[in-house]
């Protein structure tokens, strides 16, 4: 729900960054509104893409267990890391054990 509202707190700084422009009206609010918006839309986007869900089916038979287990702070379940060799990629997976 937070990010939603973020997302629209960056699009509304974002047009009215815009309307100021074009109107000629709050023009010294310009590069606040502008630069506001950009980093709440710009800073959701990359936080989603670089921050991964967990899966929640089994690692795929190419993924390596690198070992290292913690317990996600978000949803509280065993997490278990893979190391995918094609690409680089880690992958958390929900452990079924230690």
């Amino acid at each position: 729900m937070l990010p939603i509202v973020l997302y629209a707190l960056g699009g509304i700084l974002l047009v009215g960054a815009g309307v100021a422009a074009l109107t000629g009206l709050f023009v010294a609010l310009v590069p606040q509104l502008l630069i506001g918006g950009l980093l709440l839309v710009v800073g959701l986007a990359i936080e989603r893409w670089r921050y991964k869900p967990l899966i929640d089916t089994g690692p795929d038979a190419a993924w390596t267990d690198t070992g290292e287990r913690f317990v996600d702070p978000s949803s509280g379940r065993l997490t278990a890391v893979y190391f995918d060799p094609r690409d680089g990629a880690r992958h958390y997976v929900v452990a079924t054990r230690r």
